[in-house]
């Protein structure tokens, strides 16, 4: 048989293109496709809530921030007229005069000194130092003198406190409690390592009335003595410098994930729909 050119070959039949069905999603309500729907759902109201947890972080710092550069700006006065004592570690009194410049005159009380380990600065690992000031009224207030490193025993060894009246200028600050997780001090006993800045802890190995917060050191007058040859520095911490922290990238970063997620899951069902679409009808 001779084909002519332009011209099918008497005898021959022309192929049928194959039929395509219409596009269903019906796959789309099979069991093992709802398990998916499930998890890619749970997936994309996850990452939604870690984004809105960053911005909410965002803006507990922002207003940490805020509050603190505002209580900074107030003149510096005694903390006995600034902090009010007799009220519990807390009140609502407390916590309005957090983070004021105070200054307080008295004697350290060294025998009584504790430190608090597993602090950082400046990524270096130590411990801050602790020693009651004794006021002249008899009253005693907690002041963190600083961060201390190891030595090179290995060691954390407060250095002593400046001898005699003493005039140390700081920045309120609130006591500290055990979260959900950390250590736990012992109830009883005379302890010279805590595992936070707990006053309620701390005073009740003190005698008499200490302040329901503490000073964390700026300037001493006199200065703290220098550390012994080879000693580590007892380095004073100075005001907070809040930091904002990543937590905005961090949000967006989530919110992208959540795009493409949805997005990407989206793109896929549509694809598998048209691939059903493309099969030969039966």
């Amino acid at each position: 048989m001779v084909a002519i050119a332009g011209r099918r070959p008497v005898g021959v039949a022309r192929r049928p293109p194959p039929s395509l069905s219409p596009v269903s999603w019906r796959f789309a309500l099979t069991p093992k496709w709802l398990v998916r729907h499930v998890v890619v759902a749970a997936l994309v109201v996850t990452m939604v809530f870690l984004g809105l947890w960053q911005l909410r972080r965002l803006d507990e710092k922002k207003d940490y921030k805020a509050l603190v550069e505002a209580r900074q700006e107030a003149p510096i006065a005694d903390v006995d007229d600034v902090v009010p004592a007799g009220e519990p570690v807390g009140s609502p009194a407390v916590e309005e005069v957090l983070y004021r410049s105070v200054r307080a005159t008295g004697t350290y009380e060294a025998d009584d000194t504790v430190v608090v380990e597993n602090r950082t600065y400046s990524s270096a690992p130590g411990a801050w130092v602790l020693t009651p000031l004794r006021l002249t009224d008899g009253t005693a207030v907690v002041v963190n003198r600083g961060f201390i490193g190891y030595d090179r025993s290995g060691e954390i060894v407060p250095p002593e406190p400046p001898t005699g009246r003493v005039t140390v200028e700081g920045l309120v600050f609130p006591s500290q409690t055990r979260g959900r997780f950390g250590a736990t001090d012992p109830a009883e006993g005379t302890l010279t390592v805590l595992a936070r800045v707990d006053l309620e802890r701390y005073a009740a190995q003190l005698e008499g009335p200490v302040l329901p917060a503490y000073i964390q050191l700026v300037t001493s007058e006199p200065a703290e003595p220098p550390p012994a040859s080879g000693a580590p520095e007892l380095v004073a911490l100075g005001p907070p410098e809040p930091d904002l922290g990543p937590h905005l990238s961090y949000a967006g970063q989530w919110f992208l994930f959540t795009a493409i997620a949805a997005g990407g899951y989206a793109l896929l069902l549509r694809r598998v729909a048209r691939d059903e679409a493309r099969q030969p009808a039966a």
